[in-house]
């Protein structure tokens, strides 16, 4: 699915328009088939394009939902995982200090900064641990400590992804509501252009064919 620019208006609003110009334009399908405007195609199915939208838009408030509970999620658990991890770099800084190899290696993952690379950190020192015990052993290290941050590397890890809006659901929910909402633009604008033209001496019937939020 391509990516379509977002509406250009509130959905609520261009679905409201829709279904009236649907309602006033079916009072005049003969005369707008009398200049040629085909109406199977863009006048009948319009219902089912204003439908489409608006099942498209409410699944899209629904991933937003989400997005916007992960945030709060995200914001409320940060402090704590930095905190792990400053933690376990102070404990690993002090069970290796006499293996430079293994410094070096913390040295590494220290490095770099910013919430994806916290989360990569958690699950390296996580690893890291977990294949040199017998040194945190020595600084009676909680090996348990290394299972709850792989734990949260990964908790954290899809929390932030939802938070960020980057899921695939949250993605596709977003592409659905533009190409539903470009499906019934185009379809609104056709109807909208040739009922202006047929009706351009009769002000009565002129005027539903155009959008009143334009000209608000």
């Amino acid at each position: 699915m391509p990516n379509l620019p977002p509406p250009n208006r509130p959905v609520d609003t261009a679905l409201q328009e829709a279904e009236n110009l649907f309602v006033w334009a079916q009072a005049d399908q003969a005369a707008l088939e009398g200049i040629g405007f085909d109406w199977a195609t863009w006048g009948a199915n319009l219902p089912l394009r204003t439908g489409a939208l608006r099942y498209a838009q409410s699944l899209w408030v629904s991933e937003r939902h989400t997005k916007d509970q992960a945030e709060m999620d995200w914001k409320n658990a940060a402090p704590a995982a930095y905190e792990l991890r400053d933690d376990l770099l102070a404990s690993f800084r002090y069970a290796f200090r006499k293996r430079e190899d293994l410094l070096n290696r913390v040295r590494e993952i220290s490095e770099g900064s910013g919430n994806a690379d916290m989360i990569q950190d958690l699950s390296d020192l996580s690893a890291l641990g977990k294949t040199n015990m017998a040194e945190l052993d020595k600084i009676k290290f909680d090996p348990a400590r290394l299972d709850f941050a792989a734990a949260q590397a990964d908790q954290l890890a899809d929390m932030l992804a939802l938070a960020n809006g980057t899921t695939q659901d949250t993605n596709q929910a977003k592409l659905l509501r533009d190409a539903a909402f470009a499906h019934l633009k185009e379809a609104v604008d056709e109807i909208r252009t040739a009922g202006k033209y047929a009706f351009r001496k009769q002000k009565d019937r002129y005027q539903g064919y155009t959008s009143q939020y334009h000209k608000k």
